[in-house]
This record gives structure tokens, sequence and C-alpha cells, in this order.
């Protein structure tokens, strides 16, 4: 097995685990067709110039799992009162013939330690019921953050 940074060249295959990872979660079909060619444009030049980035997990050249990971402006906060940004975690998702055999785990490891080498020092991620108990079990806890559409 290959854990290998992602590239431009691996554009179709984030937005198909997404699509995967919001389908698996509940999402219905038309609401994911919709999102599929704006998340691509937003991601393209995202991959092209680095600020998103991340592993895919090969195996025999096949994709098994993948993460990606921002850094993201965000003001000093009490949970990071020195620091004006945050790490954001998104789009991990495990191919379903490879889940329980800690790839994703490793993967969040991974994401993990690139934070603290770039001196990121708190991250945050949305999490869907099924990725609940392995964020838990590597100490990721829920917040308070609520949300709501804003129609204008």
């Amino acid at each position: 097995m290959e854990c290998r940074p992602l590239c431009i060249d691996d554009l179709e295959l984030v937005c198909r685990h997404r699509a995967a990872m919001f389908r698996e979660a509940g999402r219905d079909a038309s609401t994911l067709g919709a999102m599929h060619g704006p998340f691509r444009d937003w991601l393209r030049p995202r991959l092209a110039d680095g600020s998103y980035f991340g592993w895919i997990m090969e195996e025999g050249g096949a994709p098994l799992a993948g993460i990606g990971l921002m850094v993201i402006e965000w003001p000093p906060h009490p949970a990071h009162p020195l620091q004006d940004k945050r790490g954001y975690i998104l789009n991990l998702y495990v191919e379903p013939a490879h889940r329980q055999r800690g790839l994703g785990q490793a993967l969040m490891a991974r994401a993990e330690a690139e934070f603290a080498r770039r001196g990121i020092a708190y991250a945050v991620l949305h999490a869907t019921e099924m990725g609940q108990p392995l964020y838990a079990r590597m100490g990721w806890s829920a917040t308070t953050e609520m949300a709501r559409p804003i129609v204008g």
C-alpha cells in the first residue's frame, strides 16, 4: 500500500469520493448532481495552488481512501487564542471494500501530524454519522456549531 500526496490529476477522484460520502450519508441525488460542477470548479484551482492538500492511499495503483485538508483564516478564539487560522479536514473517504482496515485512522493521524508540522494548533471537521465513532476514538469532540441556510 502506498500513501501519496494529492495532485491536480486527482480532481475527479476527490469529486467522486465527496459525492459518495454525501450519498452514503443520505443526501439526495439531485442535490449532489447540482453540487458536482460547482465543487469541481472550486476544487481545481485549490488543488493546483496547494491550498487544498491531502493524501490518497493506493494499492496497485487503485485508490482505497483519501483525505483533504485546508488551512483556513479564523479569528483568534478561546480554542486557539494566539492563532488566526485553523486546520480544516474534509472529504475523508474510504472505499467500501477497504473499510475497517485502519485507513481512515491512518489518514487522520497523517492530517494531524501535517497540521502540527505547519504550526496549526486547532483543527475542525464536519462528521457524518458513519465517521463520528472514528473521530471520537481519536479524541475529537462535538462543538456547539449550528447552521442555517440563508435565503435572500
